[in-house]
């Protein structure tokens, strides 16, 4: 069932949900709303048939500032003072060895532009697989075209890096820069060559770029438990708590939220035992261990 759409001064918004239709801005958190009082306003003038209204603040924006239900949404990010800094002193070791296991593997890391040549480059990391870290690939098989258009969202705002061997890509990068911080929207590397750890050395590179662009945080999804989790904070990723606020449209979404009936059944279970349910379903399935190799794809 696709998901629908509606748009509010040119800010895009998903709806999901049949009983109860919540609608959040669709690019978040890459992009956030500046005049909420005006959206929420409009909303509710708006035939929509949305009953609340959920929005986050900017990443790197942990002071709540409006006077709406607001619940915490846990971000995985990296605060930047110098590179030298993190290499040194934030970086775990083990993850510093894989970044020197790159460089010594041949592992040549450059901004490259986004094009054609990229693309096909990209839909070969795509093809090598249909199944990653236990799950079905969604990108598997896809047609040059669509990954071009998928690629293409924010193109005044993103920086590709690419992982080479020999002249091949073996892992890249997407780069999304907003307000003081940046987004590692998209980060793959081929199954075959996780040996040269390019995932470690991608998030150096990174972390090198928005150190030089003055960039004080670098984000890296939602914060994770388990494997993925690991990854993160082996390369210093910590838990920031950004404000999320949910505004009822209409009675119906007024009384859920007042009942906090706007979570699914997973999301209203405590954390302790979402992280149980993990470690089975992990348990159950073979699959490699992401803390030791790190993650060859992430979508973010």
């Amino acid at each position: 069932m696709p998901t629908k759409t509606f748009v509010i001064d040119d800010c895009a918004f998903s709806i999901s949900g049949r009983l109860l239709k919540i609608a959040t801005v669709r690019d978040e958190p890459y992009e956030c709303i500046k005049d909420p009082e005006r959206i929420i306003a409009a909303a509710r003038n708006q035939a929509n048939g949305i009953d609340i209204l959920s929005f986050m603040q900017e990443m790197g924006d942990r002071t709540p500032h409006y006077f709406y239900h607001m619940e915490p949404a846990s971000l995985a990010m990296l605060p930047i003072t110098t590179y030298d800094n993190w290499w040194k002193k934030e970086i775990n070791p083990f993850a510093r060895n894989r970044v020197r296991k790159a460089q010594k593997s041949g592992v040549d890391l450059r901004v490259v532009p986004f094009d054609d040549e990229l693309v096909k480059a990209i839909k070969a990391i795509y093809d090598e697989s249909s199944v990653r870290q236990g799950k079905g690939f969604t990108h598997f098989q896809k047609p040059v075209e669509t990954i071009k258009r998928e690629l293409a969202t924010f193109p005044d705002r993103s920086t590709f890096i690419g992982a080479f061997v020999q002249g091949e890509l073996i892992g890249f990068v997407k780069l999304v820069q907003g307000a003081g911080v940046a987004s590692l929207m998209h980060i793959i590397a081929k199954v075959s060559e996780r040996n040269k750890a390019p995932t470690n050395a991608l998030i150096a590179k990174a972390v090198e770029i928005c150190a030089e662009r003055g960039l004080g945080h670098l984000h890296y999804g939602i914060w994770s438990i388990g494997g993925l989790g690991q990854f993160k904070e082996n390369h210093a990723f910590q838990r920031f708590e950004i404000p999320r606020y949910f505004v009822p449209i209409t009675a119906k979404g007024r009384i859920a939220l007042n009942m906090r009936l706007h979570h699914r059944l997973r999301e209203r279970l405590p954390e302790r035992w979402r992280e149980h349910l993990i470690a089975i379903r992990n348990w159950l399935r073979p699959a490699r261990s992401i803390a030791d190799k790190g993650p060859t794809v992430s979508s973010v």
